[in-house]
């Protein structure tokens, strides 16, 4: 019998063993750092393309074990055929992942002896930042197991079931070689009620050895229905600590919103002391894990929302018509100033819509006592932009010789006990160790500091 875990994130179980700131400066900002999905050791990630009552869902695979003990069960709200689901591009979710992932940027302070005597020093507009780089059929109708569809995609064989009873479902997934976790009934049973079906893929071994890929790749699925949700409960069957889930929705409209928890924003826009460029990492890990216990670990938290057709800046290329298809985007046509045209998808056309991209990443960290609903999200007609991003603001070294040089040497020492107090505030990071990173600045004899004083 295979070992089987339950290890969902979003709709699936996984079975197994420059932009604007509060302050504007004058020089040109380079991204330097990005906090995407890499950094977070238990993350999944599914990319969502909704318009109305049509969803298109991309399930990101981070299955680490080996393939022959893999399957994934996910609840849906029809009866899916073969072609409504196929095999998406694996590296379409790490593109949204680029695209949207919360940034860490710098900027160079000019010689303020250079800087026009006629313009305060932070008051010039920012210029845009550069871009970074088989139980019997007796024995189903027994248990109240139906098997509504069979069908193989690319290296996965898929059953389409519905239930009666949870009970039923678990003696029949046990039956089929699943060893489930203390708990699956009750938690499949919320499912069953109301009246979902159950999409099971699992690895066809002789397809896949054919194949010569070397990792899984991701599934998506095409469907309608009035349902906008995200089955995450049956991924808390047997996690030992919180799950983090990255969610990339797209939408003709704009801002997606989740309706039965509270979402809030990251932190954004702050300035921090430089040698965060080499601890970004772990400065935005202790950032969102600082938020996330501030909130009370129960809210949903947007890490980015824009329009695709642009951005100010870009903090990677923006997807091209290609990717956005591969993203499951089916409601774009027309020329390439609209975005891109779309042909139909899964083998079914699509209602034509002359409309845009807006995407929304969400990220979730939650916990079974935290979170004890799915999901539920709504389109919103909001279309204002919001990006995590934080700033590095490098101080000018050369010698300043003017009365104006002088007084912004005086103020460094202001400014970088500023960043490290905010640095503290983000992280919850001790003040003093981080004071000790600081840089030193050149104190001014006690004539100069006389002098200043006076001209302040």
């Amino acid at each position: 019998m295979k070992l089987i875990r339950f290890a969902l994130s979003l709709l699936v179980i996984v079975i197994s063993g420059c932009i604007f700131a509060t302050k504007a400066w004058a020089f040109c900002g380079f991204y330097v750092a990005k906090a995407d999905s890499k950094l977070y050791n238990q993350a999944s990630q599914v990319a969502i393309a909704h318009s109305g009552k049509k969803t298109v869902l991309t399930m990101a695979n981070d299955y680490q074990g080996e393939v022959k003990d893999f399957a994934i069960v996910v609840p849906v709200p029809v009866v899916l055929q073969k072609e409504q689901v196929k095999i998406a591009e694996p590296k379409i979710i790490e593109r949204l992942d680029a695209f949207s992932a919360p940034r860490l940027v710098e900027y160079f302070d000019e010689d303020p002896c250079r800087v026009d005597e006629n313009r305060a020093y932070n008051g010039a507009p920012m210029p845009q930042a550069a871009p970074a780089p088989a139980a019997s059929q007796r024995g189903e109708v027994s248990l109240g197991v139906t098997v509504e569809a069979k069908f193989n995609v690319g290296e996965y064989d898929i059953l389409i079931l519905s239930a009666k009873e949870s009970s039923g479902l678990e003696t029949w997934l046990r039956q089929n070689g699943y060893k489930l976790p203390q708990g699956a009934n009750q938690l499949l049973k919320p499912y069953i009620r109301q009246k979902l079906k159950f999409f099971v893929a699992k690895v066809n071994l002789e397809k896949f050895d054919q194949s010569g890929i070397e990792k899984l790749r991701p599934l998506q699925i095409a469907y309608e229905s009035p349902r906008f949700m995200l089955p995450i409960r049956l991924g808390m069957i047997n996690a030992k600590q919180a799950q983090d889930l990255l969610i990339y929705i797209l939408s003709p409209k704009g801002q997606a919103d989740v309706t039965n928890y509270r979402r809030v924003k990251v932190p954004s826009g702050e300035e921090v002391p430089v040698f965060v460029k080499n601890e970004f990492s772990d400065f935005y890990t202790s950032t969102f894990a600082n938020s996330y216990d501030r909130e009370g670990r129960n809210v949903a938290f947007l890490e980015y929302a824009w329009d695709m057709s642009n951005c100010d800046p870009c903090s990677a290329e923006p997807l091209n018509q290609d990717e956005l298809k591969q993203a499951g985007v089916f409601w774009l046509n027309g020329s390439e100033a609209s975005t891109r045209s779309m042909p139909p998808i899964f083998g079914r056309p699509m209602p034509e819509a002359d409309a845009g991209v807006f995407i929304t990443r969400l990220h979730v960290r939650y916990t079974r006592d935290k979170f004890p609903e799915d999901l539920m999200f709504q389109e919103t007609s909001n279309r204002d932009s919001f990006q995590g991003r934080y700033v590095l603001r490098h101080a000018f070294t050369g010698e300043t010789t003017c009365q104006e040089g002088r007084r912004y040497t005086r103020s460094l020492p202001r400014r970088y006990e500023k960043e490290a107090q905010t640095l503290a505030r983000l992280t919850g990071w001790n003040i003093n160790d981080i004071r000790k990173k600081l840089p030193q600045v050149q104190k001014l004899s006690w004539w100069q500091q006389v002098f200043l004083s006076l001209v302040d």
